[in-house]
């Protein structure tokens, strides 16, 4: 047999054990990770699509919650799994944030992961506690640069989307406030609601319904457009900050190194999860978009996105504290 034919036999048969693979699927209870707390917007979709994944399956899918170092405990978890999709990975934009700002991970974002689908995007919000004698962006501006160096925001981490979009209101407005990192968006909101902190950016989903209950007050989305889950809050562009758009999205990961085979199944059942009418209202509700990208389209995604948000620490200067 000559060099390419063995090549040409061990490329067969490595696809068709990557198709065995794929079909077997699943053949036990499904972990899927989450590197944040209970109760955050990540956490949310999180139990949704696991719930509609586990019906399609006939398996448990078991949503396991390990916060901690923006994200990257989790993902040193998923890391250490078997590429056989018994292990998956949903988390947030921190995860392609990270490269750009930790010097030594202990894991190669790219090599080490299989990108499987965007699972959403979703607006950010700013968030202020009723008890700030504020209506809107403009008065929030004015407050803070009446009382320079009283105004603090909290974040789900240093570096997270959330405090990115903290740090370019900041440099937008010409405005001052203190960061205050937490472990995730739950401990963040918590403190928030309780009024330790004034204001910070967090995801609608997570947020939506202690706005409509009155005891958050949102003064502006961070997209262009208005979110149709709530068209009564002006986007930030509108409200005179010019330009100012910071989204927030979700993705679902395997371990890397996993067969195209089964990582082309695990996209395509999620993607038919996220086209159901039940998690497509689910989303609509909490205003999160359901993603849509075929796998090989969200991996080139998410490379664009490292490349993109490492261009955004360097030139803002975020360093860990």
């Amino acid at each position: 047999m000559t060099v390419l034919a063995r090549i040409a036999f061990a490329f067969a048969a490595c696809v068709a054990a990557g198709s065995a693979l794929a079909q077997a699927f699943p053949s036990r209870p499904v972990r899927v990770i989450v590197p944040f707390p209970a109760g955050g917007t990540t956490d949310i979709l999180a139990r949704q699509i696991s719930t509609e994944l586990a019906a399609r399956w006939g398996q448990a899918v078991i949503v396991d919650n390990k916060g901690g170092a923006s994200g990257t405990i989790g993902s040193e978890m998923l890391v250490q799994s078997a590429p056989d999709g018994h292990t998956l990975m949903l988390t947030a934009t921190h995860h392609v944030i990270n490269p750009g700002l930790y010097k030594k991970l202990k894991y190669d974002t790219r090599a080490d992961f299989t990108p499987i689908a965007l699972i959403a995007s979703v607006p950010n919000v700013l968030l202020v506690n009723p008890a700030l004698p504020v209506s809107s962006v403009q008065e929030l501006i004015k407050y803070a640069k009446d009382k320079p160096g009283t105004l603090s925001f909290g974040s789900t981490g240093i570096g997270g989307a959330n405090h990115l979009a903290g740090e370019l209101f900041k440099f937008s407005t010409g405005i001052e406030a203190l960061h205050i990192p937490y472990k995730g968006a739950a401990p963040a909101l918590n403190d928030l609601l309780g009024g330790q902190i004034p204001m910070m950016f967090d995801s609608l989903p997570g947020v939506i319904q202690q706005v409509r209950a009155g005891k958050l007050r949102a003064l502006g989305v961070t997209t262009l457009k208005r979110a149709p889950a709530a068209p009564d809050i002006p986007t930030l562009d509108e409200a005179g900050v010019k330009g100012f758009e910071a989204t927030a999205w979700f993705g679902l990961y395997a371990p890397g190194k996993m067969a195209p085979a089964l990582a082309a199944r695990l996209n395509a059942d999620v993607i038919d999860v996220l086209k159901s009418a039940k998690i497509r209202g689910q989303f609509a509700e909490q205003g999160a978009d359901p993603g849509a990208l075929a796998q090989p389209e969200f991996t080139r995604f998410v490379d664009a996105e490292i490349v993109k948000w490492g261009k955004v620490i360097t030139a803002a200067n975020v360093k860990l504290d």
